[in-house]
């Protein structure tokens, strides 16, 4: 597609299955942490939630709305990274912003697969983070 996201379904259906399999992982083990692990894995859910909520109101012919978004959402993923008291889920946290940084350039030229790769992901990555 010369332009707009490519993808951009496909992107959409990794983006919820994102929530869905935070949302399994969290109704686990995170109450057991002491500290604010438990409140810190909850605001991650939020947060990617709140993410797949932005993107589905984007226009898929719209890249650098996708771009802004996304980069938007790595930056809450720091601003929680900075509150977890947890080294272990503050660098879950840290990586996957920088992941979904790394994707979001690629967005901007109409690219999904790097998004898609990394939503695809996200559940295990910070689902480990948080169990």
């Amino acid at each position: 597609m010369r332009y707009g996201v490519r993808r951009g379904g496909a992107l959409r259906g990794s983006a919820a299955a994102a929530v869905l399999a935070l949302a399994a992982v969290g109704a686990g083990g995170c109450a057991m942490f002491g500290g604010n692990t438990s409140e810190v894995c909850a605001d991650s859910r939020r947060a990617v939630q709140e993410y797949v909520g932005r993107l589905n109101q984007v226009p898929a012919n719209e890249p650098a709305q996708w771009k802004q978004v996304t980069e938007q959402f790595a930056g809450r993923l720091d601003t929680l990274a900075d509150t977890a008291e947890d080294a272990a889920l503050r660098k879950a946290l840290k990586d996957e912003s920088a992941r979904l940084r790394t994707a979001a350039k690629a967005l901007a030229t109409g690219d999904a697969a790097p998004l898609n790769s990394t939503l695809a992901q996200t559940p295990g990555r910070l689902g480990g983070a948080c169990e």
